[in-house]
C-alpha cells in the first residue's frame, strides 16, 4: 500500500504535508511560533507526525518517542532583548549618601529575564551579580537595588547595567552619572557682625559661599520666627546645607534721662564736684 497523507500537529496547527519526489521525503513550510520556547515543557514545542496509508493504516510519533523524539522537539528562540530602565538615581542628579541605593527594572515580554545575567558596574571597577543584587520578581521581569559596600568619594559616579533574556540576548547597555557630595557648602559672613546693636530697621547681610561638589549653591536668610527667604545663587545641590547664625539686636528708642545730680552745688571756684546722671534706655 502506498502512503496516503502526512501530517504534523505544531502548537496546535496541523499542516499536510507533500510529497517532494526529488526527495522522496514528504515535507512543508511552516511559521514558527511568535513566542519563544523557552517557557514551554522542556523548553520546546512538541511536534507531532501522523502518516496514514490507503488502507487507513495509521502510525503516530511525538516528542517523547525513544527514536524520533528529539529529532520533534522545536526550540524557538526570540529575538527582541530585555528592557532596562534605571529608577534611581537620575541622571545628572546629586546624593548626599555615598552609598545610595541604586534601583532599576529588567523587563522582557517572552522568554524571560534571566536573573543570573543582571548586573551593575560602578566607575571602572568588577561587574556584580549574583545576591549581591536584590531582585524583586515584578511583571515581565526584575526589579533590582543594590548598596555599594564601599562608599563612593564625592564627585562624579557612572552606573552601567546589564542583563540578558533566556534565549541570550543581551539588552543594550544602559548607564547613567551623578554626583556625591556629603560635604556642605563653605559659608562665610561678612556683616552683619555678631551681636551687632544698630537703630537702621534695614540690615544688609553679606557673605560668600561654593561649593566643590555640587556649585552653584543655594543661600537662605532667616530672621526670628519668621519663614526663611531666598537668596537664589542656583538650583542644584545635594542638599547638604552650613548655617551660619548672627544676633542683631535693633533699637530705634533713644535713651531717657530720669535725672541729674550736681555735687556740692554751689561749688568754690577753682573745686571740683561730680556730676551724677541718671539714663535708662
Amino acid at each position: 500500500m502506498s502512503v496516503k497523507t502526512v501530517q504534523a500537529t505544531i502548537n496546535g496547527q496541523t499542516y499536510t504535508l507533500t510529497f517532494n519526489s526529488s526527495t522522496g521525503k514528504y515535507e512543508a513550510t511552516v511559521t514558527a511560533p511568535s513566542k519563544s520556547s523557552y517557557n514551554q515543557s522542556g523548553h520546546y514545542y512538541g511536534v507531532t507526525v501522523k502518516a496514514t496509508d490507503e488502507a487507513g493504516n495509521t502510525i503516530t510519533k511525538d516528542a517523547t518517542d525513544s527514536t524520533l523524539g528529539s529529532s520533534l522537539q522545536l526550540k524557538v528562540k526570540e529575538k527582541v532583548a530585555p528592557v532596562i530602565a534605571i529608577v534611581s538615581p537620575t541622571s545628572g542628579s546629586y546624593s548626599a549618601n555615598n552609598k545610595p541605593v541604586i534601583t532599576w527594572k529588567v523587563t522582557d515580554t517572552d522568554s524571560g529575564v534571566n536573573p543570573s545575567t543582571i548586573g551593575i558596574t560602578l566607575d571602572s571597577g568588577t561587574k556584580v551579580t549574583g545576591d549581591a543584587i536584590t531582585k524583586t520578581a515584578i511583571t515581565g521581569g526584575y526589579q533590582c537595588t543594590y548598596t555599594p559596600t564601599t562608599a563612593l568619594s564625592d564627585g562624579s559616579h557612572t552606573i552601567k547595567l546589564d542583563a540578558s533574556d533566556y534565549d541570550g540576548n543581551a539588552a543594550a547597555t544602559s548607564s547613567t552619572s551623578f554626583k556625591v557630595d556629603t560635604v556642605p557648602p563653605v559659608l562665610t559672613l561678612s556683616s552683619p557682625v555678631d551681636k551687632l546693636i544698630t537703630n537702621q530697621t534695614a540690615c544688609t547681610v553679606k557673605g560668600k559661599t561654593n561649593d566643590a561638589t555640587s556649585s552653584p549653591v543655594t543661600v537662605t536668610v532667616k530672621l526670628n520666627s519668621l519663614a526663611a527667604e531666598a537668596v537664589t545663587v542656583g538650583s542644584d545641590g545635594a542638599g547638604k546645607t552650613t548655617t551660619i547664625t548672627r544676633t542683631v539686636t535693633l533699637d530705634t528708642t533713644a535713651p531717657v534721662i530720669k535725672s541729674v545730680t550736681l555735687t556740692p552745688n554751689p561749688v568754690d571756684a577753682g573745686k571740683t564736684f561730680i556730676i551724677s546722671v541718671e539714663v535708662t534706655d
